[in-house]
């Protein structure tokens, strides 16, 4: 008889984390503890092909082979770029200091 090895497959939701655990036999893949988990299925929005994966927050392909005790994670796509949102924040600090000396400021 095989191996077996214990994986946990991990899809963190904004408000939720949805967190399996799945035995498989050695030398199993990424892909197949997804299919194992049945996350695929409950969740619908994950796309193998659009989605990333990763094994312990470290990008991983579909056919990495996994280890006893790894745990798969689930990314979802960003809804904003990092950089653009730290661009637009410090445009705003910008306006916000200029405004800072207002002229009908009570006076001290």
């Amino acid at each position: 008889m095989a191996e077996m090895i214990n994986v946990e497959v991990c899809y963190a939701l904004a408000d939720k984390q949805a967190l399996v655990s799945v035995k498989l036999p050695q030398g199993a893949t990424l892909q197949q503890a997804l299919e194992a988990s049945g996350l695929l299925v409950k969740h619908p929005e994950i796309d193998l092909k659009k989605n990333k994966f990763g094994v312990f927050a470290k990008l991983s392909k579909l056919d990495s082979i996994l280890r006893d005790r790894d745990r798969v994670e689930i990314y979802r796509p960003l809804i904003a770029d990092p950089k653009e949102v730290r661009k637009q924040r410090a445009a705003e600090g910008k306006v916000m200091k200029k405004g800072a000396g207002d002229a009908d400021a009570p006076e001290a």
